[in-house]
């Protein structure tokens, strides 16, 4: 039994994976200084409350904040008696590598998604992933990375707008009525909304006629099934694009293992 592991900028997702489907899925805030102890206090507590027999076998993390990596590998290793694989480490490795610049260092969520996408949907799409960034994925037609495009995040926007700005709230994301809003928040919501409707559309035209080859559209991440009511953005919204790439990647190294 798997134990996958998303550790983002804002929350870290705990999923466990029986092989089959995931049984449950656990969300904490994202913080460096929470210890291995403080992990397993909140993740038994939440699946003895969901009434789960987990036997965890093995562990499997994807970070962008490195600083949580060594405290996970503890939890890990103390509790489960594993050593977990961690994307972007040499140790782990990718069922198809990625193709930038010499000596760049790609997100691991930006491979995790990758892998993802391409087990379920095949080569030639863009990943477009609403997290603390808006990242933009490439993915060819083998299955491998080839760059991408990162923006500022939905909220994060909205943060800055909010902070740098005296007079304007704070605003929740949501789909306006009409892109002329008559007060402020409806003013800030639809530059939010309509402004993102028109990054994604902008941005994912100009990245097909650069790849010159048709390209499928892949929306993930909370903010997905919003967007993708502005018009027709997407071809597929995958909720956990990220975790199912986690367990592409863990069978990938448990068949390398064997091999």
């Amino acid at each position: 039994m798997l134990l996958a592991i998303d550790c983002g900028n804002t929350n870290t997702v705990f999923s466990i994976w029986d092989g089959e489907k995931f049984l449950c899925t656990l969300r904490t805030s994202t913080h460096h200084a929470r210890t291995a102890d403080a992990y397993f206090t909140w993740y038994s507590t939440l699946v003895k409350h969901y009434g789960i027999d987990a036997d965890i076998t093995d562990v499997i993390i994807s970070s962008t904040v490195p600083r949580v990596v060594f405290n996970l590998r503890v939890f890990a290793d103390r509790f489960f008696g594993c050593r977990p694989v961690v994307v972007g480490k040499p140790e782990c490795r990718l069922p198809h590598a990625p193709r930038v610049d010499p000596g760049t260092q790609v997100g691991p969520d930006r491979l995790v998604n990758s892998a993802g996408a391409f087990d379920r949907h095949g080569g030639d799409l863009i990943v477009v992933d609403f997290g603390t960034a808006t990242t933009f994925d490439v993915v060819a037609h083998d299955g491998a990375y080839v760059g991408g495009v990162i923006a500022p995040g939905v909220n994060l926007s909205l943060e800055a707008l909010h902070m740098a700005a005296a007079a304007l709230p704070h605003v929740d994301v949501t789909k306006p009525q009409k892109v002329i809003g008559t007060n402020t928040v409806d003013c800030m919501q639809s530059g939010v909304f309509w402004g993102y409707v028109g990054l994604v559309n902008g941005i994912c035209d100009r990245i097909r006629a650069e790849y010159e080859k048709p390209m499928r559209i892949i929306g993930t991440g909370g903010l997905a099934p919003l967007f993708a009511q502005g018009e027709m953005l997407f071809d597929f919204i995958e909720d956990d694009l990220t975790m199912h790439g986690l367990t592409v990647i863990h069978d990938y190294n448990k068949k390398a293992e064997i091999v």
